[in-house]
């Protein structure tokens, strides 16, 4: 009987999701909408996310416009941004808020390109992670006879090949990412 390896299969594809998201909200001083995605507002007491309380949408390559559906809501959105992390002011005119993303010096590049190198790290170890848990898997499984000593290496072959195509992909996508800020 062999490891089945659909369970750890999920897990890597999961990290790769959770990091792509995590780089999508890395602002490359360019307009970016997912940015909004993790402020949350008191909206009547709930704390909710600006896209779903606005229309957040890309003007021009540098500035966000937001359009709440509730005007009153405005002002809340305005000082949600002002305290996230975001680092830019909103300018209201009383309906909307346009947002003007400054154009990236080459010292905040560099900072943002190391950090982009860690959270790679952190996901490869996390692919990692899950390499060590199914070759621990598949260890007990032969230790309790429930697989041969071929069948052991052959699971652990198909967890490696697994873990290589996940690191590459997330290598693929630093790359990208890292190309993407230099750019600019």
């Amino acid at each position: 009987m062999k490891l089945d390896t659909k369970e750890y299969e999920s897990k890597m594809k999961k990290t790769i999701e959770v990091y792509k998201e995590e780089l999508s909200l890395i602002r490359a001083g360019r307009a970016n909408t997912a940015v909004f995605n993790k402020v949350t507002v008191d909206y009547y007491g709930v704390p909710t996310a600006i896209p779903q309380m606005a229309e957040v949408k890309v003007t021009d390559p540098r500035t966000v416009m937001i359009s709440p559906w509730d005007a009153s809501t405005i002002k809340n959105i305005e000082k949600a941004i002002l305290a996230s992390d975001i680092g830019i002011t909103p300018v209201n005119d009383g309906k909307t808020l346009r947002l003007a993303f400054p154009q990236l010096t080459e010292e905040r590049r560099k900072e943002i390109k190391k950090g982009i190198s860690k959270q790679s790290e952190d996901a490869k170890v996390a692919i990692r992670n899950i390499r060590r848990d199914a070759n621990d898997k598949s260890k007990a499984m032969k230790k309790n006879s429930e697989m041969t000593e071929d069948e052991q290496k052959q699971s652990d072959k198909t967890i490696q090949d697994m873990t290589d195509k996940f690191i590459k992909e997330i290598e693929t996508i630093t790359a990208a990412k890292e190309k993407e800020i230099m750019e600019i």
